[in-house]
């Protein structure tokens, strides 16, 4: 009876005896009720999917180094940068350090990968993971997002809007990446030369920006057009469809 809900209740029991389905209620209610803080139970999970989170990332990354460390293009270049530091003649020692040819392979890849990541930009899903992107940093700083969004969209409005400057390269890719609905990272992952047709066509401009969308659906009709897989399901759906009721009179 120390707990203040507890006596209430006990108090209210006294007082109404009757209500003993209510009492039994109120019993199991408490006495199975779990002991754990809600507050320590959403903190572990959002570390956990952190965790995951952050590990899963990591996979997908090296799963991106190790397939670009197999297409020749980047493999040669990557070896001809190892050549040149001389980090591939470190690998044959002679003497009492010689290695087996396994382990000279196997050294030679990790140097290869090692090039690889630090000369090749990789953007997008399989871009090296980042500690601040994982859901927990996200959680922690969404204060400091929040304050920095108002800032720059005031800064936004003040420039752009109240004293009419003329968008910088920045703000007018900006405005493309939100016509187009995309993310940072998916827009990051475009090829430059894309980003520079978005600018000789002045996408930033609605007007311009919706014919070129307009463009760009009439273009992907036309290669559906040719797609012989898009053929043959066209001409399934006329001739069968997916399936049709029927209602026949017995």
């Amino acid at each position: 009876l120390q707990d203040e809900e507890t006596r209430k209740d006990y108090d209210y029991m006294l007082d109404h005896p009757e209500e003993y389905y209510r009492h039994y209620y109120h019993y199991y209610r408490r006495r199975l009720a779990p002991k754990v803080d809600v507050t320590i139970v959403i903190l572990v999970t959002v570390c956990a999917i952190s965790v995951f989170q952050f590990f899963s990332w990591w996979s997908s990354y090296n799963e991106a180094i190790n397939y670009l460390a197999s297409v020749p293009k980047y493999r040669i270049q990557a070896t001809e940068i190892a050549r040149q530091q001389g980090l591939l003649n470190k690998t044959k020692e002679k003497g009492k350090n010689r290695r087996s040819k396994e382990e000279i392979r196997e050294e030679e890849e990790e140097i290869i990968k090692d090039i690889i990541k630090n000369k090749i930009d990789i953007k997008g899903g399989y871009q090296k993971p980042k500690i601040y992107d994982i859901l927990l940093f996200q959680i922690l700083l969404a204060p400091f997002y929040w304050c920095k969004y108002i800032v720059w969209y005031c800064w936004w409005i003040y420039c752009f809007t109240i004293k009419g400057q003329e968008y910088g390269v920045e703000e007018k890719l900006y405005i493309i990446r939100r016509y187009m609905k995309m993310s940072q990272s998916q827009f990051d992952s475009l090829e430059d030369h894309q980003k520079e047709t978005f600018l000789e066509r002045q996408l930033w401009i609605r007007e311009n920006y919706e014919v070129y969308k307009r463009e760009q659906e009439e273009e992907l009709k036309k290669k559906m057009a040719m797609d012989p897989r898009w053929k043959r399901y066209r001409r399934w759906m006329k001739n069968e469809g997916p399936g049709r009721l029927t209602f026949i009179d017995d």
